[in-house]
């Protein structure tokens, strides 16, 4: 009886789905896998701590906390980088020029800068841009949930690790100076949809097919670090045992085209 009722409840749930306050939904995989499904902003605002009540409920009724990678480490694994031409080299005029103005605007020493991989560079810009925007590290939503689960002591899995993700840049075309290029001609864009994800937290979040998302990456991008990485945690996530789990995601990977839940639901 017992089971049969879980089953009916599953049903339910699957043709009502909650509506929560901050970006997420709930999935039900057969074999009694309950996956609460967070978008996460890496770097959030001050009004973004302390974490949703409803949120921590579902952390505490939870087996596992799942993240793309446990980010209290400390350790910065891009400390150690591979020399490379300067950049004045492998910039267009154009995009020296904008990286140039960026680094003045951002107080970035050019210099230090210019024989690191496009990657390397992408993800420097990007980080103080959304520092400029009263973002922080410790205001993201997987840093607090992290921190949370150790207070717990609730189990952390790893979709990726800081490791394999550093890997995934490395294997980028060309070190990567695809991301760098789209970093600099979508600067304002890149700046807008951060805000917009701040506001998913803040206001309210879209619903699931409500979200006509900016372009900031190139198709080939797109396909590596969006596509390519939903379809490999769609893969661990329909492995996991029977059991109920908070997995966040970066939020981006909840919408558009071949999206996480999309796929877990087999669409």
């Amino acid at each position: 009886m017992g089971k049969l009722l879980r089953k009916v409840t599953s049903l339910f749930r699957a043709l009502s789905p909650v509506k929560y306050a901050y970006p997420a939904l709930d999935i039900i995989l057969p074999g009694e896998r309950q996956l609460h499904l967070v978008g996460s902003i890496h770097m959030g605002t001050r009004d973004m701590m302390p974490l949703p009540a409803t949120l921590l409920h579902r952390l505490n009724k939870a087996d596992t906390l799942i993240v793309e990678a446990d980010i209290t480490g400390g350790a910065s694994p891009f400390a150690h980088s591979e020399s490379h031409p300067p950049l004045a080299h492998r910039l267009s005029a154009d995009n020296l020029n904008t990286l140039t103005r960026l680094c003045d605007e951002l107080s970035i020493d050019a210099e230090i800068i210019a024989s690191l991989p496009g990657w390397q560079v992408a993800l420097m810009l990007q980080a103080q841009q959304a520092q400029r925007l009263g973002l922080r590290p410790d205001y993201g939503i997987d840093y607090q949930l992290l921190q949370a689960a150790k207070q717990r002591q609730l189990s952390v899995t790893e979709l990726e690790g800081p490791d394999e993700q550093l890997e995934l840049l490395k294997t980028l075309p060309d070190n990567g100076m695809s991301l760098l290029t789209d970093t600099l001609q979508h600067w304002h864009t890149n700046a807008r949809l951060l805000q917009t994800m701040v506001s998913w937290w803040l206001e309210t979040p879209p619903g699931q097919n409500q979200v006509a998302l900016p372009t900031t990456f190139s198709s080939e991008l797109n396909d590596v670090l969006m596509h390519q990485r939903n379809r490999r945690w769609c893969e661990t996530l329909r492995g996991l045992p029977a059991g109920r789990y908070v997995v966040a995601v970066g939020a981006l990977h909840l919408y558009g085209e071949g999206n996480l839940p999309d796929l877990l639901k087999g669409r």
